[in-house]
Formats: structure tokens, sequence, C-alpha cells
């Protein structure tokens, strides 16, 4: 059985991470100190249910320590909420498979959303082709999930709608080519590689749905919409990136001078107080995504059902946070002065991974 999880980021722990984050970003994978504390820590099963040795912790508290530890490591902090959101889906799948999958030593689930490849009805089960990118922490992945679309015969099957059905499967790591293609100017140590599968076999028990409806196990966090889900762990990521930076900025600016002042920067009226509004601006931002955040948990755990205004709120929360936190980042980088442009500076790795992170497809303004 794993160790319960830890909702909270210790002193000691963030120290860890960030002793070896230096040198994960130059490997290009967390470090084996970094990998180790997540299994020590039960965080990559804090999603899984405790039906089948998960510690399904609440939503706000998960969210909290995701941010915790993106605002050490970015690129920690992001495999940790992709491959424990990955675990989320043990509450959807057969509960024996998923006792078994979240049972497996050091597990850790990764892979892609993208519907990239095929999954052709063989007999009690499917044949799965395809490939899939951008598989966050992939070289420490005991499994990987991704969607398919399905085939009879060679055919495509459709939907009602005339458009082609896709599932979602959680398939052994064994049975999984890896490619590696990870080549970001950030979030180096996320690993997010690409994957491929060549005409496997597997049982239909490893498919699932991703519906509150088709959940397995019970609780409030299989009830909570998935998108709304991964709205709020992203943002969280981005926020924590943008704290540390802004945190490294302000000690940059601390020890520069305005060429046309001739001042020190931070003794500069117009900096000074532009310093102070993007702070402003980002805990207003926070405070308001997680009053939300907490709302709509709140309201899920009292066994109602979000509509879509309260996951509307609980979208635009969190666009408004990586929003305001993208205006913070970008605004401060020019008073940081060259130091923040040495590849080998941490607040360099930081803004490096902030801006890869806010690549992802559901952040867009």
């Amino acid at each position: 059985m794993p160790h319960a999880a830890i909702a909270t980021l210790s002193e000691r722990d963030a120290r860890r991470i960030a002793r070896h984050a230096q040198a994960a970003d130059a490997a290009r994978f967390l470090h084996p100190a970094q990998q180790a504390l997540l299994h020590r820590r039960g965080w990559l099963t804090m999603l899984a249910p405790r039906s089948a040795g998960g510690a399904e912790l609440p939503l706000p508290q998960v969210v909290r320590l995701e941010e915790a530890v993106a605002a050490v490591d970015g690129s920690m902090g992001w495999v940790l909420t992709l491959c424990a959101g990955a675990g989320w889906f043990a509450g959807f799948l057969a509960p024996e498979m998923a006792r078994a999958i979240i049972g497996t030593p050091r597990v850790c689930l990764g892979g892609s959303g993208a519907a990239t490849g095929y999954a052709e009805e063989e007999g009690d089960g499917y044949r799965i082709t395809g490939s899939w990118d951008y598989a966050s922490g992939a070289p420490m992945a005991t499994h990987f999930t991704l969607n398919a679309r399905l085939r009879r015969d060679g055919q495509l099957l459709l939907d009602d709608e005339g458009k082609p059905r896709i599932r979602a499967f959680l398939v052994p790591a064994a049975l999984v080519q890896l490619l590696p293609s990870w080549t970001s100017i950030g979030m180096r140590a996320s690993a997010s590689h690409s994957y491929r599968i060549d005409g496997q076999w597997i049982a239909k028990e490893h498919g699932f749905t991703i519906d509150a409806s088709a959940a397995t196990a019970d609780g409030p966090l299989y009830r909570y919409p998935f998108y709304s889900l991964a709205y709020v762990t992203l943002a969280a990521n981005v926020a924590g990136m943008a704290a540390h930076f802004m945190q490294l900025a302000e000690e940059c600016m601390h020890h520069r001078r305005h060429a046309r002042a001739g001042l020190p920067l931070l003794e500069v009226p117009e900096v000074a107080a532009m310093l102070q509004g993007k702070k402003g601006a980002f805990i207003a931002a926070r405070t308001r995504f997680y009053a939300v955040l907490d709302d709509s948990w709140a309201t899920v755990a009292g066994g109602a059902v979000l509509d879509d205004n309260a996951m509307q709120a609980v979208q635009a929360a969190s666009l408004a946070l990586v929003a305001t936190a993208r205006s913070a980042v970008d605004g401060l980088y020019p008073y940081c002065g060259l130091y923040a442009a040495r590849e080998d500076s941490t607040i360099n790795r930081v803004w490096r991974d902030f801006h890869t992170a806010g690549q992802h497809a559901l952040l867009l303004p």
C-alpha cells in the first residue's frame, strides 16, 4: 500500500526539490531524489480512489500542493500535476483493474489526451495502434493513458452525430515504445516525450469513460468535471512559477540602477509602483481563483452538480489568474538585467519554464 499522501509542502521537502532543480534541468529529467520524494510522499496517487489504494485527497488541497511544488521547480510541479491527474482516471476503471494498477510498485501514470491512435475491436478487447505526444514524466511512467478512435473490421465507428467514437485506455508501459522528442527551451525536466504503440492487444477492462455518470469510485472527486479539474490544476502550476519569478525578479531589481534616473531601480517611483501593481494584481487574481475553486468543490462535495455557470466561473477564474501571471512575468522581466538571460541562472530557468507551461492549449487567452 502507498503512503498516505501529504497535502502540504514542508520547508524541508521544498529545499530538497530546489537543491536538485538545476541538475534536473540539465539532465532533462527529474533528479532521482525528486522522483523518490514523489513516491515517498504518495503524491502521484493523491487523486486515485482510496478503494484502489490512493489517497483521494480533496481537490483544493491537491491544487495548493501542486502550486507550492511548481513554485519551487516548475518541471517537478508539472510532472506531479499531470501524473497525479492521470491517477485520477483510476476512479473510472473497473475496481479490480484500478487496484492492480495503483498497487504497482512506484506506480506513475502518464499520457496524452489527443485521439491520435486507433483501437480495433478484437475478441474481448482491443488492438491499439498509434502515436501520442507530450507525456510528461514519461521516463518514470509505469502505465500510459491515451485516447483512441474505435474501429471494427477496419472501419471507424461513429457516434450519433456521425463523429468518430473515441475511448480512453490505460496500458502498461511494457506495451509502449518511448520516443524521445522533448526539446523545448523550458520545462526540460518534465521529459514530456512522445510514445507509440504498434498493434498491442489489451483487454476491454483497460478502457474507460471520463464522465461522472461512468465513475466506478464513490466520492466527490470523481463527480468534479474533468475540464474544470484540468483548468484549476494547470492554472495553479502557472501561478506557482509566476510567484517564484516575481520573488527572483524583485531580488534582481534590488541590485540594479536605473540608467537614466541614476537611482536604484526600486527607488524610482514609477518602477516601485509598477512592481507593487503587478504583485497586488496577482494576489487579487489568486485570491479570487481559490475562492471560486473552494466554492465549486463545496458544491460538488455537498452532493450537487456544477452547472454551466459554475464551470464557466472556474474556467474564467483560472484563465484570469494565468493572464495576470503573464502580465507580471512579462512586465518585470526587462528590469532583471542580463543575469535573467543567462541560461544557468535560476530566474532564467523559471522564466523558461513559465513560458513553456503557458503554451498549453487550455491556457489560450
